[in-house]
């Protein structure tokens, strides 16, 4: 099931990420630029709940939809944190953070998928809520002015993604002690 509606949203989001690095890169008017790469991030990001919604309903579930929407959601936030890092909007430690667990409990899941274990390193509500927190933050970020003249977001977007950070490393450490056993028992 390649070409799927769902899939094809999943897709979308991958071809967003250039999309949203080139807007920074087209001689826009910078409150343009950070008003476009906002709007398109969210419209990207919400792909992941419509994809998932849409293939459930229309039956459309995949091995490859499963597979490349977690990718999709990787690629989408490290591409935009990076541009953060570049604009000076995120600490890039934040950046090395994030960025760091994603890649590293990804290959957990691949390891413990190949070993048979996938289920003690199986999505946990610790992980939806770092990725609400980040999906919040990154478009404050991005937006980097004030929301309907009341809301500062570059300080709500700045205390939001050092949240995310938080709890970045919080389930990080949640899903290495939950693999831990199956990691002790190959690793002797």
């Amino acid at each position: 099931m390649f070409f799927t509606i769902p899939t094809i949203l999943t897709w979308t989001r991958i071809v967003a990420i250039p999309l949203i690095v080139g807007v920074f890169y087209v001689g826009l008017e910078p409150r343009v630029q950070n008003l476009v790469a906002t709007v398109m991030f969210i419209v990207f990001a919400l792909t992941d709940w419509l994809d998932g919604y849409l293939a459930r309903r229309l039956n459309q579930q995949s091995a490859f939809g499963a597979f490349l929407d977690p990718v999709a959601d990787k690629f989408l936030v490290c591409a935009s944190l990076l541009v953060l890092v570049h604009l000076q909007r995120a600490d890039v430690f934040v950046g090395l953070i994030i960025i760091g667990r994603e890649i590293a409990i990804s290959a957990l899941r691949e390891w413990m998928a190949q070993i048979g274990a996938a289920r003690s390193v199986a999505v946990h509500m610790l992980g939806k809520l770092k990725t609400t927190v980040q999906m919040i933050a990154i478009p404050f970020l991005l937006f980097d002015g004030r929301l309907f003249g009341l809301i500062d977001t570059r300080v709500w977007g700045g205390w939001l993604i050092w949240i995310s950070a938080i709890l970045t490393v919080w389930s990080m450490a949640y899903y290495l002690q939950k693999a831990m056993p199956e990691i002790r028992q190959r690793v002797r």
